[in-house]
């Protein structure tokens, strides 16, 4: 059975499950609702009839071929084309809510990548399906395009938005094909330029090896690839594609199926059933996870061109022992750089950025380890009243599978996200602690308080450690420090190493007035610490951790009182 016709059958398997959820009276398709936490202000419902899902199965029910669906998918069109803002005098002008249940006015705020989102999907219905169109529903597409391309215009996302970047690209470089205007056009290909100067710079991608991003960006630079005549822009979408499978297969594990971190965005620390399918699809079963009718299916990957490369395929099959280190950013200012470290085994392994923050989306330090063929986890989290705190900092330094990591707090950070919440540094907490997560498949895994100090992980014969060098929590109105110390406990299905500040009463935490609050670890995954010589040393505002070894050295410091950054 060929690729085409895998991709079809999981088409219609798609289409056929969500035929239930059709509302016929508002002419949408319902789906569970979820939210990130931002941008809507709705809660407490089961359901929600969301835009962009159901442009992508409007297209879905034309690219089926099947004329019982088509009525359904021009009046899905004809729905959510209602919801647009017109008005060029609005601030929203040319974006979409992202629920038919709550206005663009309700949003906070509402997300201005939606021009992009829906931009790019109704002009696949024109490039795939024009004949079928009715004319005045043709014009009303054309429309709603050119308000979305000015809205994609006025906004001019810059190059480092890897993902919005790309998709204005699309929408501008499209529909300047299809509807014969230059100035989109001319726009969108300077934007793709721009796109790719950027990120040849360091040879990476502005979201670094994220699990979340990294198949968005190869589903709509094959898209773009696949839809557009500039022979130059082709060329751009190629070598953006080269590199984005690069990224993706030198971090891929074969023997957990897993996606080697440290990852820049990542939804959660397991790969998801749909990233499987892609990469599933994408390899040609390379990276196998189930039979080929099982998988998910996301319609939008449907004549999308999505494939990895030949050369890279091998790197699906079998992992070699080696380590990646890449530069992911740099200030052109002060020179500063932050790196990102993997080290790969056949049976695990650790990634650590050199400086990341603790939002729920970054994975700063992460191991994977294979147990039975199946994966073991370890993520190091700040959590705040059990979610994680994104004003803490990991400061970080690797050799192999080696780390000295250490956690530092900021002010003028966010909460749960590092923009939209920002508190000042000052918030109430029942409970705020630094977690080494233990998760995944943990039978026959055991974890214990090998001495007060030092936590050991032993799975499938692989020994690790965390041991902690410093921690130390002291705030204005206590006399003395509290000594930070492991709590060890087996909970939700995991393993938790926890090193808790705070669990009890609410408690005001300001972080302009606490005088102490940083963390020092050790982290080694599969070999012991015992070759290494660790010292901690106390200075002015800040405590250093140093590491020798016969094969390396390693440091790590951080500011003992938080920054008022």
């Amino acid at each position: 059975m060929g690729t085409t016709t895998i991709h079809y059958d999981l088409l219609l398997k798609k289409i056929r499950e969500q035929d239930a959820d059709y509302n016929h009276e508002i002419k949408l398709l319902r789906v569970p609702f979820s939210s990130p936490g931002y941008h809507t202000t709705l809660k407490n419902i089961d359901y929600a009839h969301t835009t962009y899902p159901n442009m992508i199965y409007a297209v879905s029910l034309l690219d089926s071929g099947l004329p019982e669906y088509e009525k359904r998918a021009l009046d899905v069109i004809r729905s959510i084309l209602a919801l647009q803002d017109t008005d060029p005098e609005h601030d929203t002008y040319g974006i979409w809510p992202w629920f038919y249940e709550e206005p663009l006015t309700q949003m906070s705020p509402p997300d201005w990548n939606w021009a992009d989102f829906i931009g790019k999907l109704l002009l696949q219905a024109v490039t795939r399906h024009k004949s079928r169109l009715p004319q005045d529903l043709q014009e009303e597409i054309r429309q709603a395009v050119f308000h979305a391309c000015n809205a994609i215009i006025k906004r001019d996302v810059g190059p480092w938005y890897t993902n919005i970047a790309i998709m204005g690209s699309f929408v501008t470089v499209i529909a300047g094909e299809v509807y014969a205007r230059k100035d989109y056009l001319d726009y969108g290909i300077k934007r793709m330029e721009r796109f790719q100067a950027f990120t040849g710079r360091l040879k990476t991608f502005m979201e670094y090896n994220s699990p979340a991003y990294a198949p968005i960006t190869i589903l709509e630079l094959s898209k773009l690839r696949g839809e557009t005549k500039q022979a130059w822009v082709k060329e751009i979408c190629e070598d953006m594609l080269d590199l984005a499978w690069g990224m993706v297969s030198e971090h891929y594990h074969a023997s957990t199926k897993q996606w080697a971190g440290p990852h820049s965005r990542s939804y959660r620390t397991l790969l998801k059933p749909d990233t499987e399918a892609f990469l599933q699809l994408a390899t040609d079963g390379a990276a196998y996870y189930r039979p080929w009718e099982e998988l998910y299916y996301s319609p939008e990957w449907y004549r999308s061109g999505i494939r990895c490369p030949d050369k890279y395929l091998h790197r699906f099959r079998e992992s070699k022992a080696e380590t990646i280190r890449r530069v992911t950013s740099r200030n052109e200012d002060t020179g500063h750089e932050k790196w990102a470290t993997s080290y790969i085994t056949p049976q695990y392994t650790l990634g650590t950025f050199s400086k990341e923050i603790f939002w729920n989306q970054t994975r700063g330090i992460v191991s994977y380890m294979d147990n039975k063929g199946q994966a073991v986890y370890v993520a190091l989290r700040v959590l705040k009243n059990g979610y994680d705190y994104s004003s803490g900092l990991l400061v970080s330094q690797q050799h192999e599978g080696t780390a000295l990591a250490g956690i530092e707090f900021f002010t003028h950070g966010g909460d749960t996200h590092p923009m939209l919440d920002k508190k000042s540094g000052v918030f109430e907490a029942e409970d705020f602690r630094v977690r080494f997560e233990i998760g995944g498949f943990l039978e026959g895994v055991a974890c214990t308080l090998a001495e007060p100090d030092r936590v050991e992980l032993s799975v499938n014969g692989l020994v690790s450690s965390f041991r902690l060098l410093y921690g130390e929590f002291q705030d204005e109105t206590d006399d003395r420090p509290t000594q930070l110390r492991w709590e060890l406990s087996r909970q939700d299905g995991l393993w938790c190493a926890d090193c808790v500040i705070h669990s009890g009463p609410a408690r005001t935490l300001d972080f302009h007035r606490i005088r102490k609050a940083a963390l020092l670890f050790a982290v080694s995954i599969g070999s012991p610490l015992e070759p290494w010589d660790i010292k901690v040393a106390s200075e002015e505002n800040r405590v250093r951790a140093t590491a020798h070894s016969n094969e390396a050295e390693l440091e790590t410091a951080v500011r003992v009182r938080p920054r008022d950054v």
